[in-house]
C-alpha cells in the first residue's frame, strides 16, 4: 500500500463523518437535558426535634408536643409523691408538675445545676415538665433514620421510646409520656 492509500482509508467519508457528528451533538444534547431538569428532591418525612441530655444520653422528643423549655427556677418539692416526680414549679401562674425521667427510667443522676432545662409536654389535656439535664438544639430528622429500640432493651424506659438513630440520639415518644399511667397520680380520700 501506498502512503497515499493509507490517509485515504484513514480519513472518514463524508457520511461516516456526519454520523460521528450528528452522534456527538445527539449525546451532548442528551447531557443537556439531564442538566437542566430540577434535581430529584426524595420527599422524605421528618420530625422536628427538641434534643437533650440525660445522665450523658442525647434524648429528642417532637416538637409537636413541646409547650415550651424553661430554666428550672424556684422548685418546690413535694412530699408523699413518687420518687420521679421532684416537685412543682410556677411558669406566668400556671402550677406544673416537674418529672425527672432519669428516676423514672432508672438512670444515673446527675444532681441539679444551673444548666438544667424543663421541657412542657402538653397534649391539650395533660401538661407536665421534664427535668432535662442540658437542652442541645431544634433539629430535624427524617423519620427512616429512626430505627426501632434494641430488642436487648427491656424494662419501663423500653415503652417510652419511640426508636434511636444512627447518631444514638433516642427518640421518646411524648404521646406515651402524656397517657401513661405510670406518671399520673391520683390521690384518692380517705
Amino acid at each position: 500500500m501506498k502512503e497515499q492509500d493509507i490517509e485515504t482509508c484513514a480519513q472518514p467519508g463524508p457520511e461516516q463523518a456526519a454520523r460521528q457528528r450528528q452522534a456527538s451533538q445527539d449525546i451532548l444534547k442528551a447531557r443537556a437535558e439531564a442538566l437542566a431538569q430540577a434535581p430529584r428532591q426524595e420527599t422524605l418525612e421528618a420530625i422536628e426535634l427538641v434534643t437533650f441530655l440525660l445522665a450523658y444520653e442525647s434524648y429528642g422528643i417532637e416538637t409537636a408536643w413541646v409547650r415550651e423549655v424553661h430554666a428550672l427556677k424556684e422548685l418546690t418539692p413535694l412530699p408523699c409523691t413518687p420518687p420521679f416526680v421532684i416537685g412543682i414549679v410556677n411558669i406566668r401562674g400556671q402550677v406544673m408538675s416537674v418529672i425527672d425521667i432519669k428516676k423514672f427510667f432508672d438512670l444515673p443522676e446527675k444532681g441539679l445545676t444551673d444548666l438544667n432545662k424543663i421541657i412542657i409536654l402538653s397534649d391539650g389535656l395533660m401538661e407536665f415538665g421534664i427535668l432535662a439535664d442540658a437542652v442541645l438544639e431544634v433539629r430535624s430528622i427524617p423519620k427512616s433514620h429512626i430505627q426501632p429500640p434494641l430488642p436487648t432493651l427491656t424494662g419501663i424506659r423500653e415503652q417510652f421510646l419511640q426508636g434511636i438513630t444512627a447518631e444514638r440520639l433516642i427518640v421518646l415518644d411524648a404521646y406515651r409520656l402524656l397517657t401513661s399511667r405510670n406518671i399520673i397520680i391520683h390521690e384518692e380520700a380517705v
